[in-house]
């Protein structure tokens, strides 16, 4: 089992195998996912705190993808593309991109986490 923390939304564990995106979603925390995570825009950018070692390596198409992203750094992510792959703690940091994009994709949440 990985324990996945979520900057200022918490934590979940989930199994080895299990994407950023998805330890979100089960946890319900607002990581958006516009193109329902098939790795075809950057709304699941996050930014990878403490376990990046514990993540699948960045492949050349989800490094193409982030070039298309907000606030990129060197700990960048896409939550769909990024696969545990061992246990252990991870810590996350959704990013505000990834935030607004989870707000315009549930409209009852707007200005609930971008205020």
């Amino acid at each position: 089992m990985a324990i996945v923390r979520f900057k200022g939304f918490g934590e979940v564990d989930v199994t080895v195998g299990t994407s950023l995106l998805e330890a979100a979603t089960r946890a319900h925390f607002p990581e958006g996912s516009a193109c329902g995570g098939v790795c075809a825009c950057s709304t699941c950018h996050v930014h990878v705190l403490k376990g990046a070692s514990l993540l699948s390596e960045q492949e050349d198409e989800e490094a193409d993808i982030l070039d298309k992203a907000f606030d990129v750094r060197a700990t960048s992510r896409l939550g769909c593309q990024s696969k545990i792959v061992a246990d252990g703690e991870l810590e996350i940091e959704i990013t505000r991109e990834s935030l607004e994009a989870y707000e315009n994709e549930h409209p009852a949440e707007r200005g609930k986490y971008t205020k």
